[in-house]
């Protein structure tokens, strides 16, 4: 165990300065695995409190978040170069908590009903929550993204520890001081950053694994968990296509169509990829997007009043730039936008309207993450059809018609989880429903509507025969 003796320290840049301003002291496996047991051990006396008691405790919670708001989104604006998003971020989970807690109830109670096999016996249907759960959260939406999965396995009766990526670490330590000042949560609640080191410690110690993330890493937390024989629920990358029938309101479709493009600087699982727009209007459509999109805001001066900020990640930077130049050394356009500018270290792209593009570029078919807007146009409905389903994702996707029953005629026939109709991005505003990651999109239930708290508990069915016991000799020869 000497190799695990020591705590690993890694440098942390800052996206808006481009500079190294942090260090991240990393978890050993060993305290992972310790922490773990710390959480179990404390997980009956939290499943075992009630419903009510978790609600009491997770609206402490809200009002923690509330109390150290200003800490936790410097922190946050810090991380990923946004302030009206990071302010956003939090204000999310303390809805989430709300919205959460209203919903529990009902979820949670048992049901009995007689047997129809055996009148005598009455079957009694409950669950027993997953003692502890890890929740494994990515970079783009750092607080939003951690308790998306912790907030409703922590109702459920779970224990929680979530991990944050390492590239946006520094929110960890005013979220750990607000959990702090809640009797209880920080026996059933850990947060610790780290990287694939850490996540792997944490998939071999937890009873389930809650990840948010790519494709490649969310096989290998597949792997893992199924080794272990323990349930792994995955949201991982998207790829996500518009379609624009004939006759459709180009002003109302380029709005909606590039605000989901852009928000969050396309760094976003729901973010639009991919556009296919009928000839007769193409021409038309690029016209408006590109001069919309010409007219978006960088940040580049100031955390606030634009709306494009910078790449949080550069590592991902790099990724939007051989797609870009793939689809340029093939054939494409680029209307405006295009150029990953360094600027004193920080890494900003404009939004980027590209055409001339075909299903051979990766820009079409492998996630890129930024705010880059491929428009293709297609001659057929079942041609977009086909198009938009030519994909290994399926996270969600929008449609957009002259009327709204050709539009779900289309949605229909689309191989996406969630589907914006007559506009965009919806699932980013919308959680009370249930939708399925289609594809490499994801695995397990839906992390939103019902099943989004259900998928923590294991079901259990109780069985009592208040008749005669069933004697032996009924099985005699």
């Amino acid at each position: 165990m000497a190799a695990d003796a020591a705590r690993r320290d890694l440098a942390i840049r800052n996206p808006r300065e481009g500079r190294v301003d942090y260090r991240l002291s990393v978890p050993t496996p060993t305290e992972v695995a310790a922490c773990v047991e710390t959480l179990r051990a404390s997980q009956p006396a939290w499943r075992d409190s009630g419903l009510a008691s978790r609600v009491a405790t997770l609206q402490a919670f809200a009002s923690s978040l509330n109390a150290h708001r200003d800490d936790i989104v410097a922190a946050l604006a810090t991380d990923t170069g946004r302030q009206r998003l990071a302010a956003q971020e939090l204000d999310g989970v303390v809805g989430s908590i709300a919205r959460w807690s209203a919903l529990a109830d009902g979820l949670l109670d048992d049901a009995r009903r007689s047997s129809k096999a055996i009148p005598a016996v009455e079957i009694i249907e409950t669950a027993q929550p997953y003692p502890v759960v890890a929740a494994i959260s990515p970079w783009n939406f750092p607080l939003l993204l951690s308790f998306i999965d912790a907030l409703p396995a922590l109702l459920a009766g779970c224990t929680v520890f979530i991990k944050p990526s390492e590239v946006t670490p520094r929110f960890v330590a005013p979220l750990t001081a607000a959990i702090a000042t809640v009797p209880d949560l920080p026996s059933i609640l850990h947060v610790a950053a780290g990287d694939g080191e850490t996540g792997a410690a944490l998939v071999n110690a937890a009873d389930a694994v809650a990840f948010t993330g790519s494709v490649a890493t969310g096989r290998k937390v597949a792997a893992a968990a199924a080794a272990r024989l323990i349930p792994a629920f995955l949201e991982l990358g998207g790829k996500d296509p518009a379609i624009v029938l004939a006759g459709t309101d180009l002003d109302r479709a380029t709005t909606a169509i590039l605000r989901a493009s852009v928000s969050a600087t396309g760094q976003a699982c729901q973010s639009l990829e991919r556009i296919y727009v009928n000839r007769e209007q193409f021409d038309d459509f690029v016209a408006l997007l590109t001069a919309k999109a010409q007219a978006v805001p960088l940040t580049r001066d100031k955390t606030t009043g634009g709306v494009i900020g910078p790449l949080i990640f550069a590592a991902q930077a790099d990724t939007i730039r051989r797609h870009l130049s793939d689809a340029l050394a093939q054939g494409a356009r680029v209307h405006c936008g295009g150029d990953v500018a360094g600027d004193d270290g920080a890494l900003w792209i404009e939004p980027t309207v590209v055409t001339g593009v075909d299903h051979s570029m990766a820009l079409m078919t492998d996630e890129t993450f930024g705010p880059i807007m491929p428009v293709m146009a297609f001659d057929t409905v079942d041609e977009a059809v086909r198009l938009a389903n030519d994909s290994r994702y399926g996270l969600s996707a929008a449609v957009f018609g002259p009327d709204e029953t050709a539009a779900l005629d289309v949605a229909r026939q689309i191989n996406a989880g969630g589907i914006s109709v007559n506009d965009a991005g919806l699932t980013a505003f919308l959680f009370e429903t249930e939708k399925s990651a289609f594809g490499c999109s994801g695995l397990g239930p839906s992390r939103v509507g019902p099943a989004g708290l259900t998928r923590f508990l294991r079901r259990q069915s109780l069985y009592v025969n208040r008749g005669d016991v069933v004697p032996v000799d009924v099985f005699a020869e």
